[in-house]
């Protein structure tokens, strides 16, 4: 069970999360292509201390955190957003945290949008949470990690090449 969070919109000096986000996505120059291309969130706990000054957490004390981009109108025109890099620190993954981080997008995306989308590398580790999660298998992006990576992408022992991409409509 996830312990009582602190869900907070992260305005400036993303980079500050570098180490948290590269769990979720290894190489930092993908990071940067969509760092300030949407809303970042950081998860905290609900009894941790803010900065001296009381208006910010502290970036080295976050739980977990994600971007969520407008990825525009699909040929239907169901507008979507997309969860990037949904990250958990090494210490605190499963224990909810995640989930809660996911259902806190469902949530702030469903004012705005039709469908919420994530990619994900088809691993053992990855797929079976989002589809716990209440998502469903949309489409494939074959050979994205060979084409898009400099080093090969290893996860659960499997080493990644497609993208799979999920969605929940809203």
């Amino acid at each position: 069970m996830a312990p009582a969070l602190r869900i907070t919109s992260v305005d400036r000096d993303r980079e500050q999360y570098r180490d948290l986000l590269l769990l979720a996505d290894e190489q930092w120059d993908m990071v940067e292509l969509y760092l300030h291309r949407g809303e970042m969130f950081a998860a905290y706990a609900e009894d941790e201390a803010l900065t001296k000054a009381g208006s910010a957490p502290v970036p080295d004390r976050a739980l977990g955190c994600m971007i969520v981009t407008d990825e525009g109108v699909d040929e239907r025109g169901l507008r979507i957003a997309e969860v990037k890099s949904l990250a958990v620190d090494s210490a605190h993954q499963r224990s909810g945290i995640g989930r809660a981080l996911l259902e806190f997008a469902v949530q702030h995306a469903a004012r705005e949008y039709d469908i919420l989308r994530v990619g994900t590398g088809d691993s053992p580790l990855t797929v079976p949470f989002y589809e716990v999660c209440g998502f469903t298998r949309s489409h494939v992006l074959p050979n994205f990690f060979i084409e898009n990576y400099d080093h090969p992408i290893v996860e659960a022992g499997v080493q990644l090449k497609d993208m799979v991409i999920f969605k929940r409509r809203l």
